[in-house]
């Protein structure tokens, strides 16, 4: 079976961006001495799912950095062309969550890194997420794009792990239980 699982910073007062997309504050605290854990985690994801401000955001890095086929939810987007540098690594769909995870099941994916705030919520809020890996960056921004969203019952976790490194960073693995 097909699981949905997130790796995914915020602020201390829970977002993932301020209100108009910036992340400067995120990228500030990037400390490249530290292993925060992506390579493990990402190791056995077989694709990534995330949303059109997170795709936008990460395509103004310039460089490509995912080694797995990336779908992007986006009304917006579906029937656009992908940029020519990004064929074949990227497709754009408008399929609801549900319908996204049974689409990369059929192409054989297991696990599937899902990222972008309002995705998250949205598999949250359909059941899609196995686990949560969110580093809390110690910095409060006062506004912006929370990771957590309304949910129509309360998600119970529990907590696996949890580390602090010497950025002043805190990160914590969670387990969706219902």
């Amino acid at each position: 079976m097909i699981t949905g699982h997130v790796f995914i910073a915020t602020s201390l007062d829970g977002y993932i961006a301020r209100p108009d997309g910036d992340i400067g504050w995120l990228l500030q605290r990037d400390d490249p001495d530290e292993d925060h854990g992506y390579k493990a985690f990402i190791a056995d994801k077989d694709a990534i799912v995330m949303g059109r401000g997170t795709y936008e955001k990460v395509v103004e890095f310039g460089e490509w950095h995912y080694d797995r086929p990336v779908v992007v939810l986006s009304k917006q987007l579906q029937g656009s062309p992908v940029p020519e540098r990004l064929r074949g690594k990227v497709r754009f769909t408008d399929l609801a969550p549900r319908e996204a995870m049974q689409e990369l099941e059929r192409q054989g994916a297991r696990k599937v890194y899902v990222d972008g705030g309002q995705v998250v919520q949205s598999f949250l809020r359909e059941g899609l997420i196995a686990d949560m890996v969110v580093t809390t960056v110690p910095v409060l921004i006062g506004a912006g794009r929370p990771l957590f969203g309304a949910l129509p019952e309360d998600k119970d976790l529990a907590l696996v792990a949890s580390r602090s490194f010497p950025s002043g960073l805190v990160q914590s693995t969670w387990r969706v239980l219902a």
